[in-house]
């Protein structure tokens, strides 16, 4: 890691990101090792929050003094926004985790439906026992907060034979895209339902008791989105009950401690906030980190503005 001012602060090196000057003024620091000193920090304008590393990255915010970017690696940016300086401009990595969340969404739904955690744990004890599950083939699934991931999900849902319902925040009826004031009406025949969307202070709570009390019985929820999205006690009543599944790859609280009744609630499949990281990250990240400090250089308007 330099020790040299720079007007750049990077997770990851230039010449690992590629296409970048060879001169260009940036300081390294992955969010592991110690964190920059103030004299290292004086000049930096851009910063790129570690990913994974935003608690110990966060407080670097109140200590650069020229700093008029933020960008993250994350789409979401609800932990991040508080943080951020007046004036500073903070930008989101939209479109980055698209590949890998919507991955990871199909995953889930069709390891929930076709009772895969049951026959991991049959596995375990050496038992060969067949049973009837349910396929995605010829079931509805609605897609709740329609945006990238939301797209790229559609695409890799059409194969599979199955109805796929788009609601977004305001209805576009050039893209078959129903607005959140006809949710009520959609919830009742969706078979799954795909929570992706933002955390707001709309979106907070959204699905509800009376939510989850609309959606048909043995419906199977899915959360790629964020946990406070669900009220987690409308949720394990209903998971209790039996009358919902839920697949979630995040939960309110998060992490979710050990002892939590979430995870042993019948027909639940619980992935650790793992939607974004995969092999498919680093190529995209370093694409988009390249992109936005290249329009940066060049005094261009960046992308994902928030």
């Amino acid at each position: 890691m330099t020790t040299r001012p720079a007007r750049y602060l990077l997770p990851y090196a230039p010449d690992a990101i590629g296409g970048l000057p060879a001169d260009l003024d940036a300081l390294v620091w992955d969010g592991d090792g110690p964190r920059p000193g103030a004299a290292e920090l004086r000049d930096v304008e851009f910063f790129c929050l570690p990913y994974f590393r935003h608690p110990v990255a966060l407080p670097l915010l109140a200590q650069l003094p020229a700093l008029r970017v933020v960008q993250t690696l994350t789409a979401g940016m609800d932990d991040v926004l508080p943080h951020v300086p007046s004036g500073v401009t903070a930008c989101n990595a939209r479109g980055l985790h698209d590949a890998s969340t919507a991955e990871l969404a199909v995953t889930l739904t069709l390891a929930s439906l076709r009772g895969v955690p049951h026959f991991t744990r049959l596995q375990d004890q050496g038992r060969w026992q067949q049973e009837f599950h349910q396929s995605l083939a010829d079931k509805t699934v609605l897609i709740l907060g329609y945006g990238s991931i939301g797209r790229a999900l559609a695409a890799r849902l059409q194969p599979f034979e199955c109805d796929v319902v788009r609601v977004a925040r305001r209805a576009r009826p050039e893209e078959e895209v129903h607005g959140a004031h006809e949710l009520a009406d959609l919830l009742p025949s969706a078979d799954v339902v795909v929570l992706l969307t933002p955390l707001t202070p709309e979106s907070r709570h959204l699905v509800d008791a009376g939510f989850l009390a609309r959606m048909k019985d043995g419906a199977l929820l899915v959360n790629v989105a964020r946990g406070p999205v669900v009220d987690t006690d409308a949720l394990l009543k209903e998971l209790t009950d039996g009358r919902l599944h839920a697949a979630l790859d995040v939960t309110d609280p998060e992490p979710l401690p050990a002892d939590h009744p979430l995870w042993h609630a019948p027909g639940t499949l619980i992935t650790p906030h793992v939607g974004g990281p995969s092999s498919a990250f680093l190529p995209r990240a370093k694409r988009l980190l390249r992109e936005q400090v290249l329009r940066y250089e060049r005094g261009e308007v960046l992308a994902n503005v928030v």
